[in-house]
């Protein structure tokens, strides 16, 4: 009897996991009526509730001990410094000291060391900018050499990603390729990226700068399913007398 029920719970969840994935390709595949829908509403809908873009999205990060800054003063190079925030938050810049950043957004920051540099520079226009954080992540799943998760390097793409995943799996279908990524309200929302017009060197756009915490997911190719799908449906056909049998 318990067997049964496991048997019964395994097909369930092969059941949803297979709709989980047609749900996904019926994503690509909608209707024109389903198409008018989705347009209007997302014109009626609330616009927070868009993709947060990139400025966005690391305007409001807030810096951590062990970030990389990357700070530039506009008429001034000389005070130009790529500084690692230390534990104790601070970092060092030259005349002015330490500076503690932790918990300050690159915005705060700017206007924190241009008012520190007021007394030696006439218009510091100082940039900060995060090259490195050991705390923010991107995701890579599906058919790459090694799923997980991928350190955030700054301004890195998709395609940069998967690269740094070991790349594609001969099975890989780039061109059906997922973007998951959380909206101004936190929900997830899907976007599909056409990853093998970048490969083929045709549309550079698709390949988008990623945001922490996104997930990329490369499905399998139509014909690498294809092949799967026969495989398992002539292993299932055959009689296992097949299997069996001495190879004579």
């Amino acid at each position: 009897m318990t067997n049964g029920k496991n048997g019964v719970k395994t097909f369930m969840s092969a059941i949803v996991l297979l709709c989980c994935a047609q749900l996904l390709i019926g994503c690509s595949a909608k209707t024109p009526e389903q198409q008018e829908v989705n347009e209007a509403s997302s014109a009626t809908g609330s616009r927070a509730c868009e993709f947060a873009s990139f400025d966005e999205r690391f305007g409001r990060y807030r810096i951590e001990p062990g970030d990389q800054l990357d700070i530039n003063f506009y008429l001034s190079p000389e005070f130009n410094q790529v500084v690692t925030v230390r534990p104790d938050g601070d970092i060092s810049m030259p005349v002015v000291g330490n500076v503690h950043v932790e918990g300050l957004t690159p915005k705060d920051l700017e206007g924190s060391l241009n008012q520190l540099y007021s007394q030696e520079l006439r218009d510091p226009k100082s940039t900060v900018r995060i090259d490195r954080s050991p705390g923010q992540v991107v995701y890579v799943e599906g058919q790459v050499a090694k799923p997980g998760a991928v350190p955030l390097q700054s301004g890195m793409t998709a395609i940069q990603a998967i690269a740094a995943s070991g790349g594609l799996t001969d099975a890989a279908g780039p061109g059906k390729a997922v973007l998951i990524r959380r909206d101004g309200c936190g929900n997830a929302r899907g976007q599909h990226l056409k990853l093998d017009q970048v490969l083929n060197q045709k549309n550079y756009d698709e390949d988008v700068v990623l945001l922490p915490s996104d997930i990329v997911v490369v499905p399998r190719s139509g014909i690498a399913q294809f092949d799967l799908n026969m495989k398992q449906y002539v292993r299932d056909a055959m009689p296992i007398e097949t299997f069996l049998a001495p190879p004579f």
